[in-house]
């Protein structure tokens, strides 16, 4: 690899992380360049780094950055979430013209962990395309490192809180930008208001939570758990065949009409970071009345998941990260979509109503193994939106930018190589909890 490379950074995560990443990467003796697409992309980005506004149509985007990777001689990109309009441009032609692509994602461990990859992330990692077999050959003769599942989703409120201001600057201050149009099927303003009714609303749902929490778990009811993502998750919309979260909860509530054991209860769980878009609660209760289910479906909004999956018998979702806190556990999971984790060591093959009826769970031995090659590749301590949390990913991913080889082909490197950038196989540098 070069000594100096040149890093164009694209979109990432709601805060001040990439900002960070960039002069850090700079003061390690590299040029950095981003390019913004609005006025959340120049508040998140620091006033003495090179920065290019993209203030075309989306149409115009694919040809101004094979400009700007040009006129800036760019090595490596670096992007938050590969699905994107704008990201899948800069994927395909990173992989057309063998630039390094650099992938942040939200963690597939949650929440001590980000995903670093290159090349794609979720339904294009290379992950997808491991088979159980060699990630267990690969980690024959590694010490384990078993981290505990965390069971809290993580900084849920100062995530909620950088979103509210990177949409609240998109609305408010935005003229510099006239090309500029979301990615998502919500509006700026729509977006902006329920990151703050979000925020508003986070003491009620609490309160709500805690007490339907509660009761489930001194019911002595027998349930399975629904695990819920957001509406407008890329994993989600890219990766399954499930456009909203009505759709994935109608399938569900059918299933168990039909082969649910009478005396047993369906609990939908909403995603921590739930902002109603959609009424899922008031649609669980129409579901209920539809499928003659009243007394057997429950809600439950976001919030600590250890506690209702340690009393779970089954789980079921479209993808969601937190299915590998299941397989954790050895619980019965059953995933309706495309996961890293979807291999059929791990999650149930059965059909959605035979796996109501009897669940049947996946080798936990294998799973623990897998779990244990994601710590040691691509998943990185630390996270996004906490200020010691993201001193601790910075530290740690930076060396993983710059090694050679990606974190899974870098795993394969000999430890005593020279230059080899550390990998926990035990102990400390990998899953260190911030």
């Amino acid at each position: 690899m070069s000594s100096r490379l040149r890093f164009l950074f694209l979109q990432g995560p709601h805060g001040p992380f990439f900002g960070q990443l960039g002069a850090l990467l700079r003061d390690a003796g590299h040029d950095v360049m981003r390019v913004g697409f609005n006025a959340g992309d120049r508040a998140n980005w620091p006033a003495d780094l090179p920065y290019q506004p993209f203030t075309g149509a989306v149409a115009d985007w694919d040809a101004a950055l094979g400009e700007h990777l040009r006129a800036f001689g760019a090595t490596d990109i670096v992007l938050y979430g590969d699905s994107r309009p704008r990201h899948a441009a800069a994927r395909r032609l990173a992989a057309a013209t063998g630039l390094r692509l650099h992938c942040f994602e939200e963690g597939y461990l949650r929440p001590y962990w980000v995903t670093y990859e290159r090349g794609g992330s979720n339904g294009r990692s290379r992950l997808m395309d491991m088979s159980v077999a060699s990630i267990r050959a690969r980690m024959a003769g590694r010490v384990r490192a078993m981290v505990p599942a965390p069971a809290q989703w993580g900084s849920v409120w100062r995530h909620s809180w950088h979103g509210c201001m990177y949409h609240a600057r998109i609305l408010f201050a935005n003229r510099a930008y006239p090309g500029y149009r979301t990615h998502r099927a919500e509006s700026v303003a729509r977006e902006w208001w329920l990151h703050v009714n979000r925020l508003v609303a986070m003491p009620w749902h609490l309160l709500q939570r805690n007490l339907a929490t509660r009761a489930l778990l001194r019911s002595g009811q027998a349930y399975h758990l629904a695990l819920l993502q957001l509406a407008h998750d890329t994993s989600v919309l890219d990766h399954s065949e499930f456009a909203t979260m009505e759709q994935f909860m109608r399938r569900c509530a059918e299933a168990f009409a039909k082969a649910g054991p009478g005396q047993e209860k369906l609990i939908f769980k909403a995603h921590p970071l739930e902002d109603e878009r959609e009424p899922l609660r008031r649609i669980a209760r129409g579901l209920a009345r539809e499928f003659g289910l009243q007394g057997r479906i429950g809600f439950l909004y976001g919030g600590r998941l250890g506690p209702v999956l340690d009393a779970a018998k089954s789980v079921v979702t479209v993808n969601s990260t937190a299915g590998q806190q299941a397989l954790w556990r050895g619980l019965p999971t059953k995933i309706l979509g495309q996961a890293v984790y979807g291999k059929p060591e791990f999650v149930s093959m059965q059909p959605l109503e035979q796996f109501f009826a009897a669940p049947a769970a996946g080798d936990v031995v294998a799973y623990r193994e897998y779990r244990s090659y994601l710590l040691a590749t691509s998943q990185v301590g630390g996270g996004y939106y906490d200020a010691a949390a993201r001193a601790g990913l910075l530290r740690r991913v930076i060396p993983m930018m710059l090694a050679e080889r990606d974190p899974y082909d870098e795993f394969d490197r000999p430890i005593a190589e020279p230059g080899a950038y550390p990998r926990l196989v035990a102990g400390g540098t990998a899953t260190d909890r911030t």
